[in-house]
């Protein structure tokens, strides 16, 4: 299968900032009433646009959230990928290899667009996505497993979903992939290989992606 496009994930796929994120959002929930640890915070948020934690809360407990939950969370994840936030190990040289051969590429993902910009620029990616690149749930009504997004950014970058491969590497996101008709590489660094079963291929390590990428994408030469 030759692709036209190359949909990237953001967190865990581009800047490794899952870690930062569930650790943050564990430590807040905590400290308002609602224990969660890390572990819970993976399994239950990983790859989810916000609006999730607020549904799992008040489905689970019966409370909102604060009103101002989501400024105070992101004002304290902002401030920890300011200090601590990397690029996913290999990604880099993916990018520059896309960029290279000239392969359309985008990103998707369930954070907002302050989120993926601030991450990029504190990971070093900034010069790989201008603002034509960049899709955030913010642009559509359901974030994933929906495949709103996915479709959204196929549309914006004039390609047909079947013609798209999305790069995962939660379980939500390869849903969303699969349920809008598209195929997906599953990155299991962080996530067990079952979780993402749905997914095309299983990969490890972005070494292992970057020829399926760069050898067997049509970039349209």
């Amino acid at each position: 299968m030759r692709y036209d496009l190359v949909i990237f994930d953001n967190d865990g796929v581009l800047v490794d900032s899952e870690p930062i994120s569930n650790r943050h959002l564990a430590a807040y929930l905590t400290e308002l009433g609602h224990p969660t640890t890390y572990e819970d915070s993976i399994r239950d948020y990983m790859g989810s646009a916000m609006h999730r934690v607020h549904d799992l809360i008040e489905e689970r407990t019966g409370q909102r959230l604060p009103a101002d939950f989501d400024d105070v969370f992101h004002a304290r994840v902002f401030a920890a990928f300011e200090r601590e936030l990397k690029p996913v190990p290999g990604i880099a040289d993916v990018l520059e290899k896309l960029a290279a051969d000239g392969v359309p590429y985008c990103v998707a993902s369930s954070g907002s667009h302050e989120r993926i910009r601030v991450g990029h620029r504190a990971a070093g990616l900034d010069r790989y996505f201008d603002d034509g690149r960049i899709f955030s749930s913010q642009d559509v009504g359901r974030g994933k497993p929906a495949p709103d997004l996915f479709l959204y950014a196929a549309e914006r970058m004039g390609t047909a979903p079947e013609r798209c491969v999305v790069v995962e590497d939660s379980p939500l996101g390869v849903q969303a992939a699969v349920a809008a008709g598209m195929d997906v590489y599953g990155f299991t660094a962080m996530t067990p290989a079952e979780k993402l079963s749905g997914a095309t291929w299983l990969f490890g390590d972005m070494r292992e992606l970057q020829p399926h990428l760069t050898d067997g994408v049509d970039a349209g030469n």
